[in-house]
């Protein structure tokens, strides 16, 4: 006997059927059957269902004579089915990875409840998958099992068939079936959650509920929505047939209402001409199973009300009125953006032509929070330049990581525009407010984020995927408002001065942003370990990936769980990575540590005991700290041909490069990634592109750019007297490569 039977309906879904039974059979847990109950339909899931059972043992196909809907469909099934647990999944949905082990591993810790509840994730055609919204409501903390009264606040998800597991047993005991008609869940699944013995939670998302441009039976305008209507005639039918459920009536008749109210706002399920009979219908139904009790929100009372009376023609002048307001409070806002972005042009251009304030610097960084090259440089100065006034530009959410003394901006107020109209420093590591217009006297300094390898500026032309509807004109605009360019390397300086053609100065100065690696102690560092979460005597390892170009939906390179599993207790993980927060995970592994909207990837270098990234910029400052860095390159050719490289990395790589996660797994555990070699390598790599990377950027930049020396700036620090967070800080001796400016 199989632990799951998982029921698959197919009725026109030939287009999705194969990735849906492919997302139950690639399950790491095998012990299931699958029974695909073809719903005598038109298209090919027939065939698909026979070849599927050809294939595989656990794969039963069921043809039925004709076409009798959802529910009858799913009861043949049932009639098959010898699993413990019964799982219904739509021909046109999806499993996740290791979905069936989670169900079971919970249903095992929760001592075989009657239904376990897990959630979903809706995936839209473009890709984008999204989490249900009301998803903390399953919420594992509490009674492992329970009985709905317990928590009756789950009825609030959506009453579907899908996103629930049913012991067998207690569905055969009970005699539950599914009705004929549109919205047969709803007679199924209230009532189920009502008699249940015994309910747990999953609080992980196991099914890809996918919404469909097109064809979606409950999209579709049909009378058969009318349906409805007897399915809830059917649910209090069996309230009435069970005393003990008498309490559930309000809370039904309330939910009843809210479905009415819903479908009836919905302009593309009714056909015009059926609209009134709803109407009609709905307040019949009220008027039948009337059941007071359950508090209403304010909003919802008035249409109720209406409902229950029949008032129709109120109703629709109510819901129109409530259109129109909505329409007239997008306008007025709509108005007053405008009224007060023409202000604030109008305050831009009377602040440009009053004298520019001298000893003004302001400061900004790509993401708004205080950090990068531009943070250091406004610290340093602080420190060398006290009479200047700095302010930095920010969200202010922010706003708590500017230093104090440093004057806080929040885009798009009246100070911003001034500070930008007469600031004479304007300092950033991206692109300043598309407004500013540079001012005879003023001086823009470029920080940049970093060294490139993947193509910037003006060489992402021949590349559209990568440069995604740039405004090439407008970045050409604020490139000839530089007056420096600040590069860490020769390699960026001939990059830059080609992908960003204009006339300033490039200053090879290093990069400020990596001065912290030279000048913080192994205190500093165990502090910021500690602060992160990183146990003692543990390896961290940085996971920092890119997105990628080519792909419209971002999706994880690394099964992170998987690596920490193979590689043992002593590895951690700090994942810093482009990707939102999985929606499957149901809680948060205890040696992953997401890192994704910590401000300071500097701080989080610092923590690590090694780099694993990809195409990232990161792995040229990391070079600095002389740890180990791996790459994981397994799409290199695609990335290449989407994005671009300025070098074969494979060729002259920081660490060990791999191009799986296997390989990834044998080089940790064997050692390679700190061994000799990759030493070598490393000190190769951080000698071409590091060479004024020594602590003492941020001093070069100020004394050039604020202070105005030429002379006398700090020489770049030999390699040998170079300080790493676990040695001395050299003295200053003068020695090392002459710098360039």
């Amino acid at each position: 006997m199989p632990r799951f039977s998982v029921i698959v309906p197919a009725f026109r879904v030939q287009a999705y059927l194969h990735a849906c039974l492919d997302s139950v059979l690639a399950q790491s847990f095998k012990d299931h059957e699958i029974i695909v109950v073809d719903d005598c339909s038109p298209d090919a899931c027939g065939p698909i269902a026979d070849e599927y059972a050809r294939r595989d043992p656990r794969v039963t196909a069921l043809h039925l004579p004709r076409n009798t809907g959802l529910g009858p469909a799913r009861n043949a099934g049932m009639d098959r089915a010898s699993g413990d647990y019964l799982i219904f999944l739509d021909g046109d949905d999806t499993l996740l990875p290791d979905a069936l082990q989670t169900i079971a591993d919970r249903i095992d810790a929760t001592g075989e409840p009657d239904v376990l509840m897990y959630d979903y994730a809706r995936t839209y055609w473009t890709g984008r998958s999204v989490r249900n919204v009301l998803g903390a409501l399953l919420d594992e903390t509490g009674p492992a099992r329970f009985r709905l009264a317990d928590r009756p606040e789950l009825l609030r998800l959506l009453m579907v068939v899908w996103n629930k597991a049913y012991r067998r047993a207690f569905v055969e005991a009970e005699g539950f079936a599914f009705p004929p008609g549109y919205y047969e869940d709803t007679p199924w699944t209230y009532p189920v959650l009502m008699s249940a013995g015994s309910i747990a939670v999953l609080d992980a998302v196991c099914v890809s509920y996918r919404q469909r441009r097109r064809g979606n039976i409950l999209s579709t305008t049909s009378e058969k929505h009318l349906d409805v209507f007897d399915q809830y005639d059917r649910v209090f039918a069996f309230i009435d047939s069970r005393p003990e459920l008498a309490p559930w009536r309000p809370v039904i008749f309330r939910r009843m209402l809210d479905h009415f109210s819903a479908l009836y706002a919905s302009r593309s399920r009714l056909p015009s001409h059926s609209r009134a009979a709803f109407f009609r219908r709905a307040t019949a139904s009220c008027r039948r199973h009337h059941t007071p009790g359950t508090p209403v929100p304010r909003r919802a009372r008035l249409r109720h009300g209406l409902l229950r009376l029949g008032a129709r023609r109120t109703y629709r002048a109510l819901s129109g009125a409530q259109r129109l307001g909505g329409r007239l409070r997008t306008g007025a806002a709509a108005v007053r953006r405008a009224v007060r972005g023409a202000a604030l042009r109008a305050h831009y251009r009377i602040q440009s032509r009053l004298p520019l304030r001298t000893r003004d610097a302001v400061f900004t960084a790509r993401g708004g929070a205080y950090a990068g090259s531009p943070a250091a440089i406004e610290a340093k100065v602080r420190e060398l330049a006290p009479g200047m006034r700095t302010a930095w530009i920010c969200r202010p959410a922010d706003a708590h990581t500017v230093p104090t003394g440093t004057r806080h901006l929040a885009p798009g107020t009246f100070a911003h525009g001034a500070a930008l109209a007469r600031s004479a420093y304007l300092v950033n590591d991206g692109s300043f407010d598309r407004q500013l217009v540079k001012r005879r006297g003023q001086i823009v300094l470029q920080t940049h984020e970093g060294t490139p390898l993947r193509t910037v500026g003006t060489d992402l032309l021949d590349r559209p995927a990568a440069a995604r509807g740039t405004d090439f004109e407008e970045l050409l605009r604020a490139v000839d408002t530089w007056d420096y360019s600040l590069s860490a390397n020769p390699h960026s300086t001939l990059v830059r001065e080609r992908a960003y053609p204009s006339a300033y100065t490039t200053l090879e100065y290093g990069s400020p942003r990596n001065d912290v690696y030279h000048r913080t102690g192994p205190a500093e560092v165990a502090r910021l370990r500690e602060t992160l979460g990183v146990p003692e005597g543990t390896t961290a390892l940085l996971y920092a990936p890119v997105p990628r170009d080519y792909r419209r939906v971002q999706r994880p390179a690394l099964d992170l769980e998987r690596l920490l599993r193979m590689l043992g207790p002593r590895f951690v993980v700090l994942a810093r990575t482009p990707l939102p927060a999985d929606p499957a995970r149901r809680a948060p592994h205890p040696r992953i540590i997401d890192v994704s909207a910590h401000r300071s990837v500097e701080t989080l270098a610092l923590a690590s005991d090694a780099l694993i990234t990809d195409y990232a910029s990161l792995m040229f400052d990391y070079a600095n700290l002389d740890r180990p860095v791996v790459l994981h390159l397994p799409d290199i050719e695609a990335y290449e041909a989407s994005r671009g490289t300025y070098f074969d990395i494979t060729a002259f790589p920081p660490g060990v490069v791999v191009r799986s996660q296997d390989e990834l797994v044998d080089v940790l555990t064997t050692d390679h990634w700190r061994g000799s070699h990759a030493a070598q390598l490393r000190a190769a790599f951080r000698a071409r592109f590091c060479p004024y990377d020594d602590g003492f950027a941020a001093e070069r930049v100020v004394r050039r750019v604020f202070l105005g020396e030429t002379d006398g700036l700090p020489l770049p620090v030999p390699y040998a007297a170079r300080r790493t967070p676990a040695a001395a800080l050299p003295a200053q001796d003068g020695a090392g490569a002459a710098v360039r400016g």
